[in-house]
């Protein structure tokens, strides 16, 4: 069964979700979620509260599946709904103290090079700044300049006007700037971040619906 569901796209195992398969969502998640992890982790700087609202996002998906109108690829849609997850993790979690990001790295930091090791203290330092702006900002800014979303598609991702999220890109950028300084000049984008959420290190999100 699995074999045959692997060559549909997502929307009709969505349809074949809604109608009773219990495979199909679990193959659109197998799909998603490494970038879905990697959205939310950005986003909130924590892996724990990251873990929270994919899996969160992932059930409200599955409940929701069956309303899905087709009107946007299945992609933008997680997306939207992981946001939104993000983003109500921070409201009903807004008193929490914050966790360390030596915290946020992948296994074996503990025996990795010096200079791997300055890479990654830039990236947590990229992390912390990211989740000082908010994360309405936040959120902004990683879907358009680090996965690369268009605009156009982020506005549809997050519900909002276009110009919405130019100018939260905007007033994003110009906080990171002064948070980052220190780095010089622009700072250098995010490395890739461990899957750690899915099962394999490979990013298969492309999106053919």
């Amino acid at each position: 069964m699995s074999g045959a569901l692997a060559g549909l796209d997502d929307r009709e195992l969505l349809a074949r979700h809604a109608a009773g398969d219990r495979q199909a969502f679990g193959l659109v998640v197998e799909r998603h979620r490494d970038r879905l992890w990697r959205v939310a982790l950005r986003t909130l700087g924590n892996p724990d509260d990251a873990a929270d609202a994919v899996q969160d996002a992932l059930l409200s998906a599955y409940r929701a599946a069956g309303s899905f109108r087709g009107d946007a690829a299945v992609t933008t849609w997680l997306h939207r709904i992981t946001v939104n997850a993000c983003l109500d993790l921070v409201r009903r979690r807004n008193s929490r103290p914050s966790v360390p990001l030596d915290d946020e790295q992948g296994p074996g930091d503990d025996v990795a090079a010096p200079d791997v090791l300055g890479e990654r203290e830039t990236a947590a330092e990229i992390l912390a700044a990211l989740r000082r702006i908010g994360p309405e900002q936040a959120a902004a800014v990683v879907l358009v300049d680090v996965e690369g979303f268009p605009v156009a598609q982020v506005a549809e991702m997050l519900d909002i006007p276009v110009g919405t999220v130019k100018s939260r890109c905007a007033r994003g950028r110009a906080r990171l700037a002064e948070l980052l300084g220190h780095l010089g000049g622009n700072p250098p984008p995010l490395p890739a971040v461990e899957p750690g959420y899915g099962d394999s290190g490979t990013d298969s999100t492309e999106e053919s619906t």
